[in-house]
């Protein structure tokens, strides 16, 4: 049966529910909702709400094992019904599902599907959580469990696409259960808890966060012995499976009930403390990359995927995605996620040996030497990168001792934990503090590709659709604004090069300069003699992020990309471009290129094309900052 919303959907309006079967309910009657590749679209559509699907993830979603060759024309059949199904939008009049660069979207409201009310109700009790308001944090976390009716989407999941979309809510259901075991047992209601989380521990059994929460729940009902056993019984499947030790919060956890104290549920803070959470703010305006978004939680989330290089241009949103990321991955990684900064505010690359001490520290591992060791020590990568990697055997990683660097391979081969490397300088600085075994997986950002890792995978960053870097901006200055002149918002954000970084900057301004008009203000970025002069917000300046990535380029490449500058501004350049303003043959062209998009200063083409067919281009406020240090 399906609960009805909360809060009522208008009268003749459906109402979906992805939380067990896929089911619809007008004015209280199920409603029959077609074949089977029908309801696969519109379970897709539906699982991600108010967001642009790609046809390809509707069509890898219908047809897994390939589509047939009227695929396009049956999507558009089964989006037809879609929208019959749904009706127009009650506000506007408009279809509900409409077709646009990005796909896709479905339009629907919270209380017309349950897992964005849902999503609601969790997010409200855990801010009455965090205010302290206990008790209603658990009245709302159990509101949205009550919604929950069993394995998401369990009637469609022998389509891969919607499995995976299944598994992303149970997911977010089972973390919302253990909320409120939590909640409950600080309350001292720990009794209510634990029948549920004995059921939920049998089907998800490796997940250490239910097992701590029935762990708590059947020694605060005073069932002391069966608490205990469950750490045994937990502790005796990790070595059998992986070979590996719970948490060291859980082992603490297990001895505190042994001396017959009653433990209470942790307050938030002890909570993340226990859960290794060290993480800046998630980034508030994060906007757009969601292709590339889903595509690492997709990898970090695979047990074959150890390292993630995420690369692309100074300002092109490395660290936001990495760091959205990592808030959106806590219940993957028992053992915490940790973030750490490898250069100083100045841009200067901090050691390695500076990089694993604050490591150490974070984790709880005690690194010998791993803050203090001198420039000249090293290890060899041999015995500091995984034994399947290209790097060669004898080269070098400085200042890391192979004390330090082994007791940190130990803590990463026993933990699930993540890591966030950001703004790596080169392949040297990271070598001895990748794992080489384990479940724990980093996450390295860096101007450059990093190309001397390996195996690992890449994602490159360019510029944001034009669509995307206006919400960014529209998020700014406000969507009113944004709509008195968006012919002047769109050269706007087009003169930033849709970089988040510039586009953030920009926007940042022109929320303090409310007088001044959009077009005047995309008149000043136009010139390019003053553009990098306006994006200047406070002390963020657009200069010093190019000047910092200037400064990591070789000589060579920084006198090649001065040259470069002129013809790349006008459009991108070609081979023969490169070799008239280089002054020098093919062969000499095609390794200065290439030298730097190894740097991250030039994008080439996604797909393979031929060195002289081959468009690069250069982002156009590194080309303004080029040009003015040619000048200059």
């Amino acid at each position: 049966m399906i609960r009805p919303p909360a809060r009522p959907a208008p009268a003749g309006a459906v109402y979906f529910s992805l939380l067990g079967p896929l089911t619809a309910v007008r004015d209280g009657r199920p409603l029959p909702l077609g074949p089977r590749k029908q309801r696969l679209v519109l379970a897709t559509l539906l699982a991600r709400p108010n967001t642009p699907v790609p046809v390809d993830v509707l069509t890898d979603a219908v047809w897994p094992d390939g589509p047939p060759r009227t695929a396009r024309k049956n999507l558009q059949v089964y989006v037809s019904a879609a929208r019959a199904l749904l009706g127009s939008d009650s506000r506007d009049g408009r279809d509900r599902v409409v077709h646009g660069c990005g796909g896709y979207r479905l339009t629907i409201d919270e209380g017309e599907l349950d897992t964005l009310r849902f999503r609601s109700l969790a997010r409200a009790g855990r801010a009455a959580g965090e205010r302290g308001d206990l008790r209603t944090a658990a009245r709302l976390l159990r509101e949205a469990l009550d919604l929950w009716e069993g394995p998401p989407l369990n009637d469609l999941r022998d389509s891969t696409g919607v499995a995976e979309e299944a598994e992303r809510l149970e997911a977010r259901c089972l973390t919302v259960y253990e909320d409120w075991a939590e909640t409950e047992i600080e309350l001292g209601r720990a009794a209510v808890a634990v029948d549920g989380l004995r059921d939920l521990v049998e089907r998800h059994p490796l997940r250490e966060r239910l097992r701590v929460a029935w762990m708590n729940s059947l020694h605060q009902s005073g069932r002391q012995a069966e608490a205990l056993a469950v750490y045994d019984d937990y502790r005796q499947l990790l070595a059998r499976e992986l070979g590996l030790e719970p948490s060291p919060a859980m082992a603490a956890l297990y001895r505190a009930m042994l001396g017959r104290g009653r433990t209470a549920r942790p307050s938030a803070a002890g909570r993340e403390a226990a859960h290794g959470t060290a993480l800046p703010a998630a980034p508030r305006d994060f906007t757009g990359r969601r292709e590339e978004l889903r595509e690492l939680l997709a990898l970090l989330g695979s047990p074959d995927e150890r390292v993630v290089v995420v690369s692309g241009p100074a300002g092109s949103g490395k660290s936001a995605l990495a760091l959205r990321a990592a808030h959106l991955l806590g219940d993957g990684f028992p053992d915490g996620r940790f973030h750490v900064q490898v250069r100083r505010e100045d841009g200067s690359a901090r050691t390695p040996a500076e990089v694993l001490g604050e490591l150490g520290r974070l984790c709880g591992v005690r690194v010998p030497g791993g803050s203090g060791v001198p420039a000249e020590s090293a290890v060899t990568a041999a015995s500091a990168v995984p034994t399947d990697s290209a790097v060669p055997a004898d080269a070098t990683v400085p200042a890391v001792s192979p004390g330090a660097a082994d007791a940190w391979q130990r803590w990463l081969s026993l933990h699930r934990a993540l890591i966030v490397l950001d703004d790596v300088p080169d392949e040297a600085f990271v070598r001895g503090l990748l794992p080489r075994s384990g479940p724990s997986s980093v996450v390295l950002t860096a101007r450059g590709q990093l190309a001397g890792l390996a195996p690992v995978h890449r994602i490159a960053l360019g510029a944001l659709a034009d669509g995307e870097a206006l919400e960014l901006l529209g998020k700014l200055i406000g969507p009113g604004r944004l709509r008195t002149d968006p012919a002047a918002a769109l050269r706007i954000v087009r003169a930033c090069g849709a970089l988040p970084l510039a586009v953030g900057v920009g926007g940042m301004r022109l929320a303090v300069l409310r007088h001044l008009p959009l077009a005047e203000y995309a008149d000043r970025l136009g010139d390019p003699s003053a553009a990098l002069d306006e994006l200047v917000a406070g002390d963020i300046s657009v200069r010093l992020r190019m000047a910092s990535g200037w400064q990591d380029l070789s000589a060579d490449d920084r006198r090649a990309l001065g040259r470069l500058a002129g013809p790349a501004q006008e459009g991108g350049f070609t081979l023969d471009g490169a070799m008239e303003a280089l002054g020098c043959g093919e062969r000499a062209a095609i390794r200065t290129v290439e030298s730097l998009i190894d740097a991250g200063a030039v994008t080439s083409p996604a797909g393979e094309v031929t060195a002289h067919a081959a468009l690069y281009e250069v982002p156009r406020l590194l080309c303004l900052y080029a040009r003015e240090r040619e000048e200059g």
